[in-house]
């Protein structure tokens, strides 16, 4: 879809047709061996045994849900009614007890405490201010029970000034539909903040263009300690994603923390 300039027509982060993609494009993503790695992560390092879960900026539902079918009860949150469409009706279909809210991370309140908290896949990234990341992780706070676990996945700093943005472009066929998407990302070091530009192209007989810009920030180490120990939380494993057991570098785009609520 084009418009007047010529030009993609330009959506919403997260809009209904980055939405309708989403679960296509990361239809390689191992969110099975994410989820036993979450249980490994709660049974090392939660004080009490982990039962219920707060999934913030929970998108279509695939932890929420792979969690649920596993024996917990989990609440996913998020912002996006396009995403959350998607999550419901996928929860139709599980007997476990999964329930989706529409909110925003920043300021979610449901009037409950949970056993362990989710920000994952970079969902804190999206938190851009300094103001943003310490109201997501007050409202994760204000949702744990005392001992309870915060975890979370963030671009790692250091990787990221190491390594660069790069252009990639990602092709996936789905039944008659195929699906590319381009993406340039580009940095701005002194915000911590990463650009990238994405270009979905949806073929299915006629052809559809969306353009979506995304900015996610990176942290480092001092930031994540400090942001957390303002929230009161304590930052208990900070580990490579998904080589959890390893300690990041530079080589390491993706880290994985733990906090526990002190």
């Amino acid at each position: 879809m084009r418009g007047p300039s010529g030009m993609p027509r330009v959506s919403d982060q997260f809009g209904s047709v980055y939405a309708d993609s989403y679960d296509t494009l990361y239809d390689t993503k191992d969110y099975e061996a994410e989820c036993t790695l979450l249980e490994g992560v709660f049974d090392r390092y939660g004080a009490r045994p982990t039962r219920s879960i707060l999934d913030l900026g929970c998108g279509t539902g695939k932890h929420a849900l792979i969690l649920g079918g596993r024996g917990f009860s989990v609440t996913g949150v998020d912002r996006s009614p396009s995403m959350l469409a998607l999550a419901r009706e996928r929860a139709m279909n599980l007997a476990g007890a999964v329930d989706f809210v529409e909110g925003d991370v920043r300021s979610a309140a449901l009037d409950r405490r949970f056993d362990a908290v989710l920000l994952m896949f970079a969902v804190l990234g999206y938190q851009l201010t300094d103001k943003d990341v310490t109201a997501t992780f007050r409202t994760a706070r204000r949702h744990l029970v005392p001992g309870g676990l915060l975890v979370f996945d963030v671009w790692y700093g250091p990787a990221v000034i190491a390594q660069g943005p790069s252009q990639r472009m990602k092709s996936v066929t789905k039944g008659a539909t195929v699906i590319e998407r381009h993406a340039a990302g580009r940095l701005d070091p002194a915000r911590h903040r990463c650009i990238v530009d994405y270009r979905l192209v949806i073929t299915d007989g006629a052809t559809t263009e969306t353009a979506e810009s995304h900015t996610v920030r990176y942290f480092f180490d001092e930031e994540i300690r400090r942001f957390t120990q303002a929230a009161g939380l304590e930052i208990a494993r900070l580990g490579a994603f998904p080589d959890f057991d390893s300690d990041p570098d530079e080589t390491t785009w993706n880290v994985l923390a733990v906090a526990r609520a002190v």
